[in-house]
């Protein structure tokens, strides 16, 4: 099933990696590498902008804190609670990801500018999208940012924030009260005005900053990854909290499909044989995929810290549900080596079928296809531990029992 079409290896590229079968058919092994880290260095730094808009109390920045899975009270947490008077403009960049910029902007209505003008203050070309947010009823100047931002052919998404607030009104003020009746009123009405102001099927999605796993969270979350740009979608991917199960799945997913680089990367400049692998391998972009994988999954020191914070779970239980060495650790060329010897001559390592089928693809010479192989199915290995690991904490953070 996993067989790959080996007539037209070049379909197996994509087009950030132009050169590198080429470098390989020529023997070029080190032109191969450059172009492999060229390409692995590029994909860390592309920008995603988020333009937050709405007016002062809205939730902005408690939204803006919990998509950098911050908490209010943290030093690098955007300040909440206050009362805008000014046209300021503040970014936050997300703690793992510095390329991934949250800008709070001012409530058009703050600011007494027209939509237009609003939108060259701000320079709204910068932005990947705009996530208008408001804790009632969408107002005229919403709209009418809108309709203008429509204009500017960006796209926009209505948040309606703090609906934990409007849950637990409605649960004490109702007798028979249904969780679902009363969302979709709330929907509804949000949808009916925004068509009233002149919007076409407006995206609207409400969400409860303080716990972003219920309501519309995860569906803004996959709409936003529908409507980016394939190319700034891993980007988004990787700056999102692990909110549920389906986003760690697929950032495992995205991280699989990078192995091929690392190891034909690891293959080109076969690096340091290690005596018991009789092979040689790359161990310091090793080290660099790894610690992709601890800080994209939330796994470093610090991501675990800001965990324990906003949910409220001491950081010394989230860390015993970690089975995996490398969690919570300093990643390093030692570490890896000493995680690798644990598999050594295990059929872990040695049985690399599943790396081999690209090597065909690649026209690997055969010193080459065994470091290629190896490098494939360590990373594969400690993906999957990893991966693994932040489904315990995941779980271990909402109060569920990690070990089911």
């Amino acid at each position: 099933a996993n067989k790959i079409k080996m007539e037209n290896p070049l379909d197996f590229y994509p087009e950030e990696l132009p050169g590198v079968k080429e470098a390989l058919e020529k023997n070029d092994q080190a032109g191969a590498a450059e172009k492999i880290q060229e390409y692995l260095e590029k994909k860390d730094k592309i920008p995603l902008n988020i333009g937050i808009t709405g007016e002062s109390g809205a939730g902005k920045s408690t939204f803006i804190n919990a998509f950098r899975g911050v908490d209010n009270r943290d030093e690098q947490a955007a300040p909440t609670g206050i009362v805008e008077t000014t046209m300021e403009i503040t970014q936050y960049p997300h703690p793992n990801y510095p390329n991934v910029l949250f800008w709070d902007l001012p409530g058009i209505g703050t600011t007494n500018f027209p939509a237009d003008e609003y939108l060259k203050l701000v320079e709204f070309e910068k932005f990947d999208f705009f996530v208008i947010i408001s804790d009632t009823r969408f107002r005229e100047n919403d709209v009418k940012l809108a309709q203008e931002i429509q204009k500017m052919e960006k796209k926009f998404y209505f948040v309606r924030s703090k609906i934990d607030n409007d849950v637990n009104a409605e649960k004490r003020s109702q007798r028979d009260f249904s969780l679902e009746g009363s969302l979709g009123k709330i929907k509804e009405n949000c949808i009916e005005g925004l068509e009233t102001g002149g919007i076409k099927s407006p995206k609207v999605f409400l969400v409860s900053s303080f716990d972003l796993h219920l309501y519309d969270f995860p569906c803004l979350q996959k709409t936003l990854e529908k409507e980016l740009p394939a190319h700034k979608r891993d980007a988004l991917l990787f700056s999102m909290p692990n909110i549920n199960m389906e986003i760690i799945n697929k950032k495992k997913e995205a991280f699989q499909a990078q192995i091929k680089w690392y190891s034909v990367g690891s293959a080109a400049v076969a690096g340091v044989p290690i005596p018991w692998l009789s092979v040689g391998v790359d161990l310091t972009l090793m080290v660099k995929a790894v610690t992709d994988y601890e800080v994209g999954f939330g796994l470093n020191e610090s991501s675990l810290e800001r965990l324990s914070s906003t949910a409220g779970v001491p950081y010394d239980e989230l860390c015993a549900v970690l089975q995996s060495p490398l969690a919570a650790e300093k990643i390093t060329t030692d570490l890896i080596l000493k995680v690798l010897s644990h598999f050594t001559g295990t059929t872990a390592l040695m049985a690399a079928e599943e790396g081999s089928r690209f090597i065909p693809i690649f026209g690997l010479p055969v010193a080459m296809s065994l470091s290629f192989a190896t490098t494939y199915r360590a990373l594969s290995l400690f993906l999957n531990m990893l991966a693994d690991d932040a489904q315990r904490v995941f779980k271990k953070a909402l109060g569920l029992n990690p070990s089911v």
